[in-house]
């Protein structure tokens, strides 16, 4: 904490003590007082529990600030392997109600990425017309989608996924 004081950087301590040093350290002290172990002496049953459900949920609060949610789905997926590409087709589907050969015709057409398949399907524009919206807006699809920026359309692209 002190060495993170020195290059002024944020800190956050996550503990299940109200009294820890820490909190007295960090900018953001976050307290969870879950009262005494069912076992006593373990601190990896109710304390490890709550830490960890804190450490989950900033985590998941930092994924929807950062733009890589939309609505409840992760749209920024690395479609490294078969499995994540077919995830990342299944939120395309989701999210655009379109069918399974659509969806895969999206994903395609924007390179394996759920962002740039929703935007092109969303705003009927082609993939340099998504990534441009999206670059425009810090890669957030919701923003891409729904701000109303001027845009031709792209008659073959309506075509090819009809």
């Amino acid at each position: 904490m002190s060495e993170a004081r020195k290059i002024k950087a944020s800190t956050v301590s996550v503990s299940c003590n109200s009294d820890a040093e820490m909190n007295k350290l960090a900018d953001v002290p976050i307290s969870v007082v879950v009262g005494p172990e069912v076992v006593t002496g373990s601190t990896r049953l109710k304390s490890g529990t709550a830490q960890k459900l804190v450490l989950n949920m900033l985590s998941t609060a930092s994924m929807i600030r950062l733009g890589k949610v939309y609505g409840d789905l992760m749209v920024n997926v690395q479609a490294t392997n078969h499995k994540l590409r077919e995830r990342v087709k299944n939120i395309v589907m989701e999210i655009t109600h379109v069918k399974y050969e659509e969806a895969e015709q999206l994903v395609d057409a924007g390179n394996g990425d759920a962002r740039l398949a929703i935007v092109m399907h969303e705003r009927n524009v082609d993939l340099d017309q998504a990534k441009e919206l999206l670059q425009r807006y810090d890669w957030r699809v919701r923003q891409a989608v729904e701000h109303n920026d001027e845009f031709p359309t792209c008659p073959d692209l309506g075509k090819s996924f009809s």
